[in-house]
């Protein structure tokens, strides 16, 4: 029987709202040419939470063909004062459906609603704002050498961008693309990922809501293996931006070199955190907690390895334990108390308890959690239980490799030079925070710490004003800020002969 193309659904907490299912292209839900579906899957019961249907080749050649033309007849022709206006429309609809969009957005992904998604739609709401108030900014410059020549730049939206977005923020992750992306000029084709694709679509129909052109943003579902694929090389997509993991960035880089597109890529993290003799431990272990428990630690900056001076490192690690217990209680989604929720998928569910059971068999200390949670409501879902490891050691598996989960490997260091050495052993370089009372040492280590972002005296900081990318295997180029919205221009430059002579 063939997939409807919205059906009704009721929230565990009593909203009702109508799903779309089908690919948005052109300002329409349509049928994926195959009939393909696949399905998404509630991490709190392991039960399906509806179907959608899946994108191949042929539905992103369409999809691009109504990008391209959206671009040459409409977008390309629109002011920034207009998009921006259509821009901060979206902000308003989105803002004026916060509840609804938050418990989608739990409902689909595992947040928990209370403590976590629906922050997620304010922020939405803000950086969709931000963008707006650039569209209208963007500006080149003249450039006076040769009194004989006028020489100027103008900045140019590169056109068709292609856009994949991951699991662990999909509304979110999706403003940081589309936003700039749209302020800019260009026309964009995103697609969500598998495991969470019916919030995202959910807001796809808000931009026809909105006024924007058909063309301008199609939503397609699908898997990466086809759907992804064929966008990433795609000969008629200009440019590529993508957030996930470091082996998939790979393998888009080299799709994306069919046509030699733009790529922006935000890609793994193994963040540490590192903790000299001098910090406030009480502060530090509070900022610790958010930086590896929040979102169930499913954040790519999450500080997973915590380096702490060995002077202070028992008592340290009874106050983040204690911390932890205390204040970051587990359960279902729709729970208001629950911060940390379930893992997003099953199989994401089983990758962080093989890791588990790597870190004990190398020999780390399990100081809290270490298993799944089984505990009552939450028997059928996708819960690791909060897990603190200790007394780790530089090659140990659990300390280099991104495990993705609330999952935190601990080791004790002596000196600044120790301490940097294993803040840079990896092969990632996202983020990395910092607590010490001394200001001086605090900005000489952030000067030697390999990462695109660094955080003194807190973790996990983040801002869409200020630029957010990595280094290393972290991923090429920048997101938010104004940094973010020159990725999705190109410059020209213009040359104009005065004289009118040789």
């Amino acid at each position: 029987m063939s997939l409807p193309l919205s059906y009704e659904v009721t929230l565990p907490d009593g909203q009702k709202f109508t799903q779309p299912s089908g690919l948005f292209i052109n300002n329409e839900f349509v049928k994926s040419k195959s009939g393909k579906t696949l399905d998404s899957i509630n991490p709190s019961t392991g039960e399906v939470n509806g179907s959608v249907y899946a994108a191949e080749e042929e539905d992103v050649d369409i999809a691009v063909a109504a990008g391209r033309k959206a671009f040459k007849t409409v977008w390309k022709k629109t002011t920034g004062v207009k998009r921006g206006q259509l821009l901060n429309k979206f902000a308003d609809i989105l803002e004026s459906r916060r509840d609804l969009i938050g418990a989608m957005e739990a409902w689909d992904s595992g947040k928990t609603k209370a403590q976590n998604a629906v922050f997620d739609i304010d922020e939405t709401v803000a950086v969709f704002r931000y963008y707006a108030g650039w569209a209208d900014k963007i500006q080149g410059r003249v450039i006076q050498n040769n009194p004989k020549t006028l020489a100027y730049t103008v900045h140019e939206p590169f056109g068709v961008c292609g856009q994949i977005i991951p699991w662990n923020y999909p509304i979110l992750m999706a403003s940081w693309k589309l936003a700039p992306a749209l302020a800019a000029g260009n026309v964009v084709v995103l697609k969500s990922s598998e495991i969470t694709p019916l919030s995202i679509l959910y807001l796809a129909q808000i931009f026809k809501e909105a006024g924007f052109p058909p063309g301008t943003v199609s939503i397609l579902s699908g898997y990466g293996a086809t759907c992804g694929k064929a966008l990433t090389s795609h000969l008629d997509v200009d440019k590529v931006a993508f957030t996930g993991s470091t082996a998939t960035g790979k393998v888009i880089q080299q799709l994306a070199s069919a046509n030699l597109k733009a790529v922006t890529l935000e890609c793994g993290g193994k963040s540490p955190l590192i903790i000299r003799a001098d910090a406030d431990l009480e502060q530090a272990a509070k900022w610790a907690a958010i930086g590896i428990m929040y979102n169930q630690g499913q954040v790519c900056t999450s500080t997973s390895r915590i380096y702490i001076h060995e002077s202070v490192y028992d008592k340290f690690l009874q106050l983040f334990a204690d911390h932890v217990t205390s204040d970051y209680k587990q359960g279902p989604m729709f729970n208001d108390d629950a911060v940390v929720g379930p893992q997003v998928s099953k199989q994401q569910f089983e990758k962080i308890l093989s890791y588990i059971d790597i870190g004990k068999s190398e020999g780390a200390r399990v100081v809290l959690g270490g298993e799944r949670n089984a505990e009552g409501e939450m028997a059928k879902g996708f819960f690791v239980k909060p897990t603190i490891f200790a007394d780790v050691t530089p090659k140990m598996r659990i300390v280099n490799e991104e495990i993705f989960g609330p999952v935190v490997a601990c080791g004790k260091f002596s000196t600044d030079e120790e301490v940097l050495e294993y803040a840079n052993q990896t092969q990632y370089g996202l983020g990395a925070s910092i607590f010490t009372k001394d200001i001086t040492v605090a900005h000489e280590m952030a000067s030697e710490v390999e990462a695109g972002m660094v955080w003194i005296n807190s973790s996990n900081d983040s801002d869409h004003h200020v630029p957010f990318g990595g280094v290393k295997m972290s991923g090429v180029g920048r997101e938010l800020g104004e940094y973010g919205l020159s990725t999705y221009t190109q410059a020209k430059a213009v040359f104009v002969n005065l004289s009118n002579k040789l």
